[in-house]
């Protein structure tokens, strides 16, 4: 039964990175319009027990992305500089959907694994009490 809590465990570390990655996208897209704001980055760890990689992930450190801000004119704008330009932010939000897209698609692949490993469990089970 090992392997079944250890397949589960690894399928549930990449379910919670993926909605930790999920979450830092969809502050992204909201904060797209907000002046200063740098998109943020989450990469992802592997997980190490004794010495031992086990297979699950994690997140790591949230990173700023460090492109260059969006300078944008408007005069009018109380946070704009002598020249009429502020800067804006780095969020793409092109990029952002599709990283959301996979962050989704590999929350689904994960929560299949999990439902798979459980369904073998209990079939497992299942034989052994006959």
């Amino acid at each position: 039964m090992t392997d079944f809590s250890e397949a589960m465990s690894v399928a549930s570390s990449g379910m919670k990175a993926q909605a930790n990655r999920l979450r830092h996208v969809s502050e992204n897209i909201a904060n797209n319009d907000t002046p200063g704001y740098r998109r943020k980055v989450v990469a992802f760890e592997q997980m190490v027990s004794q010495g031992t990689r086990t297979g699950a992930v994690e997140t790591g450190p949230v990173r700023l992305d460090q492109t260059d801000l969006t300078r944008i004119y408007d005069p009018a704008n109380p946070l704009a500089d002598d020249t009429g330009y502020f800067d804006g932010s780095n969020v793409n939000l092109l990029l952002e959907i599709a990283d959301a897209r996979e962050a989704q698609r590999s929350y689904e692949a994960n929560l299949k694994v999990f439902d798979q490993v459980r369904q073998m469990s209990s079939a497992l089970m299942e034989l052994l009490r006959n």
